[in-house]
């Protein structure tokens, strides 16, 4: 009896993967900017002063949101690896490399406006402590990520050798988020995700939520389109991409290039078949 198929396992093949971030892609940008403008405005024209940082504090909605993507966006990239590792599917591998840099960004942001954020909180750009510490070695895995799978020339084994990297890499990012609580540090405590409810002014939660919404889909967008080029550029004499890289991809091409995907990534049996 023939299974029931999974309507977005269908995404697994570029081509249908390709016309999907086509449709998603163009919508994500206005959104983004929107949700941009409203926790600008927000966080520096309605939110209060902090009673303790004064002015100071307002660096936090670029902080938070990009400090919250990075750990995010690390998840994925493992989560991604982990599925190459396991079925071999080529977007899974597309997806992971789409991600790393945007998680690298995100990650150097956060360092840098928790540089600017604590020269007057602290008294210093840096401390060694537990949570800058463990943020500093995202960034590493981020990059040690995009370097080894750019080390080698076969695409197959950089991608897998680079997917170990990641997955062993996650254990960082519980890390990071639980460190404050872990060991002393001068980074301060949670604010937002309390049992007790926030710590902060509502107007501060709405300019944060907006911001990170704002970060979430700008990622979302930014990583779209840089896997479709991926995917292109993996298959450029095929049909597909060739329609695809002139704008004129239509629904029977999609089709045909799923069903070559699909022959592609069935499993051998005992016998070295399909």
């Amino acid at each position: 009896m023939k299974g029931r198929s999974i309507p977005w396992l269908k995404f697994t093949a570029p081509a249908s993967f390709y016309a999907l971030a086509q449709r998603l892609v163009p919508w994500l940008w206005p959104a983004a900017a929107l949700c941009a403008i409203a926790g600008l405005y927000m966080g520096f024209f309605v939110a209060p002063p902090d009673h303790q940082q004064g002015d100071a504090y307002r660096i936090l909605f670029i902080h938070v949101p990009t400090a919250w993507m990075g750990m995010l966006l690390y998840l994925l990239l493992a989560v991604y690896g982990a599925i190459f590792l396991v079925w071999r599917i080529k977007m899974a591998d597309i997806m992971a490399r789409a991600i790393a840099p945007t998680g690298a960004l995100m990650t150097f942001l956060s360092l840098w406006t928790g540089a600017l954020w604590g020269a007057p909180t602290w008294g210093t750009f840096w401390v060694w402590d537990a949570r800058l510490t463990s943020t500093l070695i995202l960034l590493f895995l981020f990059l040690g990520y995009m370097a080894l799978h750019a080390a080698s020339d076969d695409r197959e084994k950089g991608g897998r050798a680079a997917s170990l990297l990641a997955i062993v890499g996650a254990v960082n990012v519980p890390i990071i988020y639980f460190s404050v609580e872990w060991w002393y540090n001068l980074h301060q405590g949670v604010s937002v995700m309390r049992s007790d409810g926030p710590s902060m002014a509502d107007s501060m939660v709405a300019a944060l939520l907006l911001m990170i919404a704002a970060f979430w889909i700008y990622a979302g967008a930014v990583v779209l389109r840089r896997a479709q080029v991926e995917a292109l550029s993996r298959e450029p004499r095929t049909e597909w991409a060739q329609a695809a890289a002139v704008g004129r991809l239509t629904r029977d091409q999609r089709q045909r290039a799923a069903a070559d995907t699909a022959l592609d990534q069935q499993p051998l049996g005992p016998e070295g078949e399909a």
